[in-house]
């Protein structure tokens, strides 16, 4: 099938509207890559395409991800000409490879995916293609559902650990455009604004792509809440100051014992942070738990095109020699040893995380 993308402007952010949704028979989903310069939603026809622009990051967060990736999987069913059922999980196999490999690091793309495989196989043959097609999506559908419902219930725990006159410093972008809606860790700075508290946010500019510059601010605006741009090497800065009551991250996978990857530059975050006495609290749905690694360096570590790097300019002139090289990677891995609490959607986790995270994301 022939790729298709439509691409709709909006004059207006419409702030009730999901990052990733579906929507006559089509994903949409809004283009990160351009904000906040232009508000566009893209529309998408076929898996390939979503798959390549989730390489690509036009959506970005694990949780936004997962569900980009289960719709991709939906989008699938509907391009495959299969008449059975067989047929039909054969060709969304295939198409879940495709999907898997757009992004390694974030675990809720694979669980996402695996889960609504799970759900079809329990699928009787006679029921048809056409009925595997439809639980695919309502499975899909769920997922964003979920994921609305858990961001919220996380928010509340975690506005709960905020006080009123806290300073909290944020790095990369976990709001409402890093998941379906509401977010993570900004989703509990946002429940804590609009709680009535008094806070200022600290928007570390994570580099290289400045998700924080670019999306965390853009927003903090949208809510009202205050805000200052900070360099990522000024963090350490504030920490040592005394003018910073709390750090909130988000993470794309955490292992079992309670270590978190997360966006480039939280390592550093998490050490100036426990080095000062501030406390570090990841903001983690149990769906981005990943509880069959049994510690941090199993996390496969994604390094994208140097380009991102080397294509950084400053006062409209590129910053690197034209003929110099670079690495780019995207995550590192912050050890348990530096994480105060882990707030889930199940409430927030104290050490030893090894057991008391497993109880988290198990219900028990």
């Amino acid at each position: 099938m022939v790729s298709m993308i439509l691409r709709f402007v909006f004059p207006v952010y419409n702030i009730s509207m999901r990052t990733v949704f579906w929507e006559d028979n089509q994903l949409k989903m809004i283009d990160q890559r351009i904000l906040p310069g232009r508000f566009e939603v893209i529309a998408y026809k076929d898996h390939k395409s979503v798959a390549r622009d989730i390489t690509d990051m036009v959506v970005r967060g694990a949780p936004a991800i997962g569900a980009a990736a289960a719709f991709g999987l939906a989008l699938a069913g509907y391009e495959s000409a299969a008449k059975t059922s067989a047929e039909l999980m054969n060709d969304l196999r295939s198409a879940s490879v495709t999907l898997k490999a757009a992004r390694p690091t974030a675990v809720n793309l694979a669980w996402a995916i695996d889960r609504i495989l799970n759900k079809t196989s329990d699928l009787n043959s006679l029921d048809g293609a056409d009925s595997l097609r439809q639980i695919v999506l309502d499975e899909a559908q769920r997922i964003a559902d979920e994921d609305v419902e858990i961001n919220k219930r996380m928010a509340e725990h975690g506005a709960a650990l905020i006080n009123d006159g806290d300073t909290v410093i944020h790095h990369c972008n976990t709001g409402a455009l890093a998941t379906v809606d509401w977010g993570t860790a900004l989703g509990v700075i946002h429940t804590a604004h609009e709680q009535g508290k008094n806070i200022h946010v600290l928007v570390d500019e994570t580099r290289p792509r400045l998700q924080g510059a670019r999306l965390t601010a853009w927003e903090l605006e949208q809510y009202g809440i205050p805000y200052e741009i900070i360099s990522d090497n000024t963090a350490g800065y504030f920490l040592k100051a005394g003018k910073v009551q709390k750090c909130f991250v988000g993470s794309d996978r955490t292992a079992a014992n309670g270590d978190v990857a997360n966006k480039i530059g939280t390592y550093m975050l998490a050490l100036a942070a426990h080095d000062n006495g501030v406390p570090f609290y990841p903001v983690v749905p149990t769906s981005t738990v990943d509880l069959a690694l049994s510690h941090g360096d199993l996390i496969p570590i994604e390094e994208r095109d140097p380009s991102e790097v080397l294509g950084l300019e400053f006062m409209g002139e590129r910053v690197a020699p034209e003929n110099a090289k670079a690495r780019n990677i995207a995550f590192d891995v912050t050890p348990n040893r530096l994480v105060t609490g882990i707030v889930t959607e199940n409430g927030v986790v104290y050490p030893p995380f090894d057991v008391n995270l497993k109880k988290a994301v198990l219900g028990e």
